[in-house]
């Protein structure tokens, strides 16, 4: 019960999910909004350009009811005519057709924002799958579908007979006016009515896109495993990433005891820490630190440091010091130069007691450490 419940889709989708979803295409539409958009827009267009559309109309009618001898007898005249015709009535039009495409534009804009997606427009073969095909008729989208569209239908229906039926009077009044004030009053009417019944499509929208919102999140659910495997493939799995971190762990750490038989010293604390210094006259600046570790790592500095005849010196103070305030390659912090420069020059001294003879350095010891550099293992 417990793996069942896990793979419900009970979670909200995440940031990526919704992204996934928006590159292939899918993202929440309202085909009610832009349908009520579209028939506002006309009815604006219509109320804004009844006196002109009117005018031209009306012009265009009686120049059409207009016959002469050339007209009746001349087809290319007749064809003439009724291009010019054509042309001031598309004239008169444009402003209506120009609001209307702006409305296609915006309208799918205004839920779910600009879009454009390859995926969406390949071919998708698995829609080719009749039964496939039968099970979508059969689902629950597509009953939701159908008693949206009959309500629609019904209420629609129901608002234009009411408008119809109650500008009955309006109606038959124009047919005793003239053209030349039936027509613009004709239209103003037709938009009129056209505003009460997108009132009806307004209803429509408003219930429609939270339902949409709804249904496409809900669509987009995940489960806590889909989360875990999403997570997984963002972050990286942390067993492979831990086992990454390992592997540049022992990388790092061959290298740097590659450079401990290069060395010049390593100081020790004596168990706990060690520390390998290098310097090169006319190279560095400074001494560096060529290479540090603690317990396990410091007993192989160590070691190696034997093993190449690197010097080894007890220096408990200094070895904290530089194990606490120095990383890897860096150079030693100025407020130990006088305590590095006195254990080298020891060194140096070792290498030439060893090669020549005489009698034996000795070993520094209370070298000067600022109070600032210092570190005891009890504040560790």
């Amino acid at each position: 019960m417990a793996e069942e419940s896990d793979l419900e889709k009970t979670e909200p989708a995440s940031p990526q999910r919704l992204e996934k979803a928006r590159e292939e295409g899918d993202v929440a539409r309202s085909r009610e909004l832009v349908t009520f958009v579209m028939l506002g827009t006309a009815v604006a267009g219509l109320w804004l350009t009844a006196g002109s559309l009117g005018g031209t109309l009306r012009g265009a009618l009686a120049q059409g009811m207009h016959f002469d001898r050339a007209s009746a007898f001349d087809p290319s005249y007749m064809m003439a005519r009724a291009g010019l015709m054509a042309y001031e009535a598309l004239i008169a039009l444009a402003p209506l057709f120009g609001m209307m495409v702006v409305a296609a534009v915006v309208a799918p804009m205004m839920l779910g924002g600009w879009l454009f997606s390859a995926k969406a427009i390949g071919p998708k073969f698995n829609k080719l799958d009749p039964i496939a095909g039968i099970g979508r008729m059969f689902s629950t989208q597509a009953l939701s579908e159908l008693i949206k569209a009959l309500a629609k239908s019904l209420l629609i229906g129901w608002m234009a007979w009411l408008v119809i039926m109650g500008n009955i009077d309006e109606v038959n009044a124009l047919m005793a006016q003239s053209e030349r004030s039936a027509l613009p009053q004709m239209i103003a009417l037709v938009a009129h009515n056209c505003a009460l019944i997108a009132s009806a499509l307004l209803l429509v929208a408003l219930i429609d896109v939270p339902y949409q919102l709804w249904s496409y999140h809900r669509k987009l659910r995940m489960s806590r495993e889909d989360l875990r495997q999403e997570h997984k493939e963002s972050e990286g799995d942390p067993h492979i990433k831990a086992q990454i971190r390992r592997q540049q762990q022992q990388m790092a750490r061959r290298r740097m005891m590659a450079e401990v038989p290069k060395a010049d010293i390593v100081v020790t604390n004596p168990t706990h820490f060690a520390v390998a210094l290098k310097y090169v006259d006319h190279d560095m600046r400074a001494p560096r630190v060529v290479a540090k570790g603690s317990d396990l790592v410091a007993a192989r500095i160590r070691e190696l440091a034997r093993e190449n005849n690197v010097a080894i010196l007890e220096a408990p103070p200094l070895t904290r010091a530089l194990f606490k305030h120095t990383r890897l390659g860096d150079e030693i912090p100025a407020g130990l130069y006088t305590a590095v420069a006195e254990v080298l020059a020891w060194v140096y001294q070792l290498k030439r007691w060893k090669s020549e003879g005489g009698e034996a350095p000795r070993t520094p010891v209370d070298l000067p450490i600022p109070e600032s550099l210092e570190y005891s293992l009890d504040a560790a």
